[in-house]
């Protein structure tokens, strides 16, 4: 039997936390004079006292996780928090059902960034602000569980990363709430230079601010139904930087905090993420110019091309133009960079760009293997040997990734979704991405009038794909609750 006492007391602590970041938007209401202020005060005393109360029980049994329960509460986290983070917009603005709160939700703490709500710019500015507040959160927890316990359940190849998180198993709380510390004075630091930058090129302080806090949790809210068509020009440039620096490892920018910069540009992982982001700018600027917009300004289409494809391929999921417009292959380049993701340890998310690498390896090995059979060589990644369980865990994460994109797809067809809906749909809930395209898509990019079924099967998607599928689909072996 798995004592769940070690998995409860961290889940009761941060339910603690997520019910504190609560007030924030209830202060923002009290400035306003909106009484919608009472409706985060009630939810925030609700979080806080169940989420104590949890703490408290457990209190004093948190000292080390075992394996089975590393596994329970990176899962736990995600499918509870965002039941308490649905709560304000159940009973206050924009006073919507329960699964569509719960889905806004989900997509906040997942920073996936598709919405439910049928428009934005109604809503009060409270509301916008935690919506905002559960990307940021979801985006740091997301970097501590991708550097502290995915290495150590061996997640996808992320044992590769062991020696850059903790030592012992014994060690990961302990050691968690030092890498989240570290982490967490990166993250504000870089999100209050991108709120101080939005400022100084027209942005008003609250909408600096939001925008601040999903850019740089790369997950895509806006407070207006034009995304960012609101702020065209200087703050998509500013926004593009910000986007790539939040969607590359961490541990390099906490490095280069401290002094040491040559590890941020000798990694392979960034050095490669960058390259492709220029080559699919490349591509799409030229067919942009060749084959639909001839007569279009330089600047504004180099714009809008850098800006939309570094969203797409971190999975912030902004937008500042019909991408449709783009045509066949621009979109086609978009699914798949956005099916690539960003950096392993980044709030970026998809597949990320590592395991492409390591996957590429594997592929050239065999071929080397198929040149000269009696070859022994072993594969490397930035001139460490790749042991064979680091391969494995990239193909299966790569196999279980693919299926799941499939049977995601297969799954929203049923629901009566057309077959463009169908795909990109998935392909937004399974990578983390935010847009969708289709007859059913709302003009603001809104899921709102998907059937029910079509909802809970993108919030499956969602929360597998953000916690990386292994962590979540090995709770259902029957050998797991043995062990």
């Amino acid at each position: 039997m798995i004592d769940l006492r070690p998995v409860a007391h961290p889940i009761g602590t941060i339910i603690v936390t997520v019910g504190v970041a609560m007030l924030l938007p209830m202060l923002v209401d009290l400035w306003h004079g909106d009484p919608h202020w009472m409706v985060f005060l009630e939810c925030a005393f609700v979080t806080i006292t169940a989420g104590g109360l949890i703490a408290v029980a457990t209190r004093g049994s948190y000292r080390s996780l075992t394996i089975q329960q590393a596994f329970l509460l990176t899962s736990g986290l995600w499918a509870i928090l965002p039941i308490f983070g649905a709560m304000p917009f159940i009973l206050g603005q924009p006073h919507v059902s329960f699964l569509d709160a719960y889905f806004e939700a989900m997509s906040g703490m997942t920073t996936t960034g598709t919405t439910a709500f049928p428009e934005l710019d109604a809503l009060p500015k409270s509301t916008h602000l935690w919506r905002a507040l559960l990307q940021w959160m979801g985006g740091l927890g997301i970097v501590v569980v991708a550097m502290v316990f995915l290495p150590v359940m061996k997640v996808g190849g992320m044992q590769f990363f062991r020696s850059e998180g903790f030592d012992t198993l014994g060690k990961v709380l302990p050691r968690a709430g030092q890498i989240a510390s570290e982490m967490t004075t990166v993250y504000l630091l870089m999100t209050g230079a991108c709120a101080i930058t939005y400022m100084l090129l027209g942005m008003t302080g609250f909408d600096a601010v939001v925008h601040a806090l999903t850019t740089c949790s790369t997950g895509g809210f806006s407070n207006y139904d034009a995304s960012f068509g609101a702020y065209l020009g200087g703050p998509e440039w500013a926004a593009s930087v910000f986007m790539i620096m939040a969607s590359i490892p961490f541990i390099r920018l906490v490095q280069a905090m401290g002094g040491n910069v040559q590890p941020l540009w000798r990694d392979r992982q960034i050095r490669t993420y960058l390259r492709w982001i220029f080559y699919v700018c490349a591509i799409i600027m030229s067919y942009r110019l060749l084959y639909l917009d001839q007569d279009a300004s330089l600047p504004e289409a180099l714009r809008e091309t850098v800006f939309n494809t570094i969203s797409t391929f971190s999975g912030t999921g902004y937008a500042s133009t019909n991408m449709m417009a783009w045509g066949h292959l621009p979109l086609a380049l978009l699914i798949i960079v956005g099916l690539i993701g960003g950096c392993t340890g980044s709030t970026g998310c998809s597949v990320k760009v590592f395991r492409y690498l390591v996957l590429l390896e594997a592929v050239r090995a065999q071929i080397r293997r198929m040149h000269s059979p009696h070859r022994i060589s072993s594969l490397r990644y930035e001139g460490q040997r790749l042991d064979e369980d680091i391969i494995d865990s990239v193909m299966a994460f790569f196999t279980l990734f693919m299926l799941t994109f499939g049977l995601l797809i297969l799954g929203l067809s049923l629901t009566g979704l057309h077959p463009r809906t169908a795909l990109t749909a998935a392909w937004t809930a399974i990578a983390n991405i935010g847009p969708a395209w289709g007859p059913e898509i709302s003009a603001n990019g809104s899921i709102v009038n998907f059937p029910d079924a079509a909802k809970w099967i993108m919030i499956v998607g969602m929360y597998l794909g953000r916690l990386e599928l292994v962590s979540v689909l090995v709770l259902l072996m029957p050998r797991f609750w043995r062990a």
